[in-house]
C-alpha cells in the first residue's frame, strides 16, 4: 500500500462493539481490508492487534467501509 493510499485511502477497517456499549474502532485499509502494519504509529498497531485479537469476544468481525458502504469481510 502506498503512502498516497494512507493519506487518501478511501477505504476503513472498522471493528464494531459486540454488545454496542464499547467503542469501535476503525483504520485506513485497501478495499480487501488489509492494513499496512508497518506504516501504522505504535500505539494505532497496538489497538489493531488488540482488536483483532477480540473478535468474537468483544468486537464483531471488521468491516470494510468505501464511502459510506459497509461490506464484511
Amino acid at each position: 500500500m502506498s503512502t498516497l493510499q494512507l493519506e487518501h485511502p478511501g477505504y476503513e477497517l472498522h471493528f464494531e462493539s459486540l454488545d454496542g456499549t464499547a467503542r469501535g474502532f476503525a483504520l485506513p485499509c485497501d478495499a480487501r481490508g488489509q492494513v499496512d502494519m508497518d506504516s501504522l504509529e505504535s500505539a494505532v498497531l497496538h489497538h489493531y492487534l488488540f482488536a483483532r485479537a477480540l473478535i468474537g469476544k468483544l468486537f464483531r468481525l471488521p468491516a470494510v467501509r468505501p464511502r459510506g458502504k459497509i461490506f464484511k469481510i
